[in-house]
């Protein structure tokens, strides 16, 4: 009996062992109009054994790529596409370097963080009054978004200040967009929110029954 341990690695497993000896039987063969036939022949075979890859742009010149990498780059065909070289294939990513920054109030962003940063380079008294008005509504939807409960209006209105580095005051800090109506825009229903002290104690009472339960 033959074990996988005994046999040769499969390069590309998801085709089988059986289109690995074909490509193995190809190489061997002398002529090389009979090899162009037969890699056709294999190629055929790998599409049917493999239809999602249809899915994917230019997937002969996929399977193509596939029928060298499992011949160890030594199958020796005319390919309707450029031969890959192993160094390339094999080759590694550049390194990506992980942006680094602290994010004062994780709930907004980075992004809430820059633009306010860069408000003092707005000067026209219109736009940093529109500025200033999205954004503090943008900030409250983005607080209760990430919180999901109630927000001080003075407390959307103190960060705002303090991201702008005092650019963007607002007045007013009632005018800005109604609790309500922006848990609304999420799908909850504000009167329906369950309270934590009303959630621990459902909790403790679902746990006292199941204990009367277990007692009776």
């Amino acid at each position: 009996m033959e074990y996988n341990t005994t046999r040769p690695k499969l390069l590309l497993p998801e085709y089988g062992r059986n289109v690995q000896e074909m490509i193995a039987h190809a190489m061997e063969i002398a002529e090389k109009d009979e090899r162009n036939k037969a890699a056709r022949a294999i190629i055929e075979v790998m599409g049917q054994l493999n239809p999602h890859l249809r899915d994917v742009d230019d997937f002969r010149h996929k399977l193509w790529t596939h029928l060298f990498v499992m011949s160890d780059f030594k199958l020796d065909v005319d390919s309707p596409y450029e031969i890959p070289k192993m160094e390339v294939l094999n080759s590694k990513p550049d390194r990506m370097i992980y942006p680094k920054g602290k994010i004062r109030y994780g709930h907004y962003g980075k992004y809430t963080e820059s633009i306010l940063a860069n408000a003092h380079e707005t000067t026209d008294p219109e736009e940093k009054e529109y500025l200033k008005t999205s954004m503090a509504n943008f900030m409250k939807k983005q607080y209760l978004a990430y919180n999901n409960d109630a927000v001080e209006n003075h407390v959307i209105a103190n960060q705002l200040k303090d991201l702008s580095k005092g650019e963007l005051i607002l007045e007013n800090p009632d005018e800005l967009m109604n609790t309500n109506l922006i848990l609304k825009s999420f799908g909850i229903q504000p009167n329906k929110r369950p309270k934590k002290n009303q959630k621990s104690n459902n909790n403790n009472n679902n746990k006292n029954k199941n204990n009367n339960r277990k007692k009776n």
